[in-house]
Order: structure tokens, then C-alpha cells, then sequence
């Protein structure tokens, strides 16, 4: 708190609430594995378990259907969890260094005020700078941002997540999507699936349920209601920043920028965060083969539009 012209002023710093969600730590990780498993207890031992050995017919091969369609999704579900939580999202190796067009003195396309000028590069917007972060001390390669709560540059940062208690950039953010995508399909396949236990509460349809079982049904599916809706719109956000080639920091930062270097189509940019080996696109892991020949992977190197033809001859 300070005094500015006799008037009192908070000098309330949001980055360091911010650093405040270290504490945070594994009680977020915690909280979702609790959240997973009062689903699954609804779902699969309340409801539809004891349904696919005494339901019989039709029901029990529904059951059946769901309970596999179910624990196929969880597994994907947690493996994708896990990936982002436990990956590095990317560090800036100590020995890193600029590389600088040596005639035109080009850099990485977003110019950062706060930089070091190029020794004698000028060029038509006046001297150019690298980018420099003074809190890590060290050069940040393109797309690289410092985190606030993780106290280090995180390469191509799209943003820290404090469900996975770990930042989302350039080496997690497939593993964050995929984390996504399997959540909605999970969330939506359980609220489908509890529809009707929702809908006994407001009607006097039978359905031979206790009255626990309909009222942990009633939680259940608000609770994955309200996940299916918010992850939606998430994930068309999302999508959006692939088929743009932008992160969500970098979408505000290009609201100032006349074209956007590093949109190279969209399925160019598709590959740059999935790859080109179709077999794992669904699954939170790389080939050997596209961690050599996509850089961009890597988090350090990213191809420009000028590059775009050359990409094609790959």
C-alpha cells in the first residue's frame, strides 16, 4: 500500500497472486481425480454395472455398450491428463542462442520493447531487438514467453493451467487438446447416459432405482453437464489457435500485427502440434520420424510463410 498525492493506492501486484498457485500443487490434481471417480462410482457401479448382470435384454446390452465406450474414453482420458501434468511444456536450454540473419538482421517476428538492439541490423522499422527475458536472464527463442507461477520461460507458452497444475506449451499442448477433446466426449457419453435418472426427479416414471442412486445421478449429471458445455466452447477456441498457428497469449499479441508469419495453412499448422503420422493423433505421444523432421516439435524452431514452399517439398 503507497500514498500517491495524499490519496491512499493499493499497489496490489496480480503476478504475485499469481505465484500464490504454486500452493495449489497436487490438491488440483486431487480434486480431478475426485471428481473422476464420483462419476465412475455413479456411472459404473451405481447404475450401470449392476444393470449389465441383472438388467437383462436390451437394457443389459446397453449397458454393456456404455461401460465399454466408458472406461475407453477414461483411458485415454487419464493417459492424456497425465502426459500434460508430467511434460516438461519446454525449457530454454542455457547455451541457446539467437540465430540472427546476418544481412537483413531479421528476428523473430514479435519484437519485444523490452530486448537487446542488434549489433548494426537496422532495418525499415528502425532497430531491431532480440528478445530477452531479464527476470531468467537469458535470450528467448521465438514464441517463448515467461510464466509468472512457474518462475521460467516456457517454450511457444500458450497458458498456465492450474487444472494441471503445469504450464501448456510447446512440448505438452497436443497432450493438453487430446486432454480436452476425450473429456467432452467423456463428459457428454455420462450425461447422455444419465439423462433419464435426471429426468425421474421431475417425472413419476418408475425406474427402479433407490432413491441415493437417483440423487448422486442428479449430481452427476449437472456437474458433467457443466463440464460438456464449458470444454466446448474451450475447445472451439482452441481449434481456432491450430488452424491459425497461434497460442492464446500470441492471439492477443497479434491483434497489433498486419500478418501473422508463422500461419503456414491450416494443415501445415495442424502438424505442427499433432504431426503427420496420422496413427498418433489421437493418442498423447509422438513418432520417432516426426520428432526428426518437424522442428517445430521441439519448440525451438518454428518456419515461417517464406518457408511454407519448402515445407511442401519435405
Amino acid at each position: 500500500m503507497g500514498r500517491l498525492g495524499g490519496t491512499v493506492v493499493m499497489s496490489w501486484n496480480v503476478f504475485t497472486l499469481c505465484t500464490r498457485l504454486r500452493c495449489l500443487g497436487s490438491v488440483m490434481i486431487l480434486f480431478v481425480l475426485a471428481i473422476i471417480a464420483f462419476t465412475y462410482y455413479t456411472l459404473v457401479l451405481a447404475i450401470y454395472g449392476p444393470a449389465l448382470f441383472h438388467g437383462g435384454g436390451l437394457r443389459s446390452l446397453t449397458a454393456f455398450t456404455v461401460l465399454l465406450l466408458f472406461h475407453a474414453l477414461l483411458v485415454m482420458l487419464l493417459w492424456s491428463y497425465f502426459a500434460v501434468v508430467f511434460t516438461d511444456p519446454g525449457r530454454v536450454p542455457g547455451n541457446w542462442r539467437p540465430n540472427i540473419d546476418e544481412e537483413t538482421g531479421d528476428v523473430d517476428p514479435l519484437v519485444e520493447s523490452s530486448g537487446l538492439p542488434l549489433n548494426g541490423a537496422v532495418g525499415e522499422e528502425g532497430i531491431r531487438r532480440i528478445r530477452y527475458c531479464r527476470k531468467c536472464d537469458q535470450f528467448k527463442p521465438p514464441r517463448c514467453h515467461h510464466c509468472s507461477v512457474c518462475g521460467r520461460c516456457v517454450l511457444k507458452m500458450d497458458h498456465h493451467c492450474i487444472w494441471v497444475v503445469n504450464c501448456v506449451g510447446a512440448l505438452n499442448y497436443k497432450y493438453f487438446l487430446l486432454f480436452l477433446f476425450y473429456t467432452f466426449l467423456e463428459t457428454a457419453l455420462v450425461t447422455l447416459s444419465l439423462l433419464p435418472y435426471f429426468m425421474a426427479f421431475f417425472t413419476d416414471e418408475d425406474i427402479s432405482e433407490p432413491v441415493t442412486t437417483l440423487a448422486v445421478s442428479f449430481i452427476a449429471f449437472v456437474l458433467n453437464l457443466a463440464f460438456v458445455l464449458s470444454i466446448l466452447g474451450f475447445m472451439i477456441m482452441h481449434i481456432s489457435f491450430v488452424a491459425a498457428n497461434t497460442t492464446t497469449i500470441e492471439a492477443y499479441e497479434t491483434k497489433t500485427t498486419l500478418k501473422w508469419h508463422y500461419d503456414l495453412g491450416w494443415r501445415k499448422n495442424y502438424e505442427q502440434v499433432f504431426g503427420t503420422d496420422k496413427r498418433y493423433w489421437f493418442i498423447p505421444a509422438y513418432s520417432e520420424e516426426d520428432l526428426r523432421r518437424i522442428p517445430a516439435l521441439q519448440g525451438l524452431e518454428y518456419p515461417t510463410e517464406p518457408d511454407a514452399v519448402a515445407l511442401q517439398q519435405l
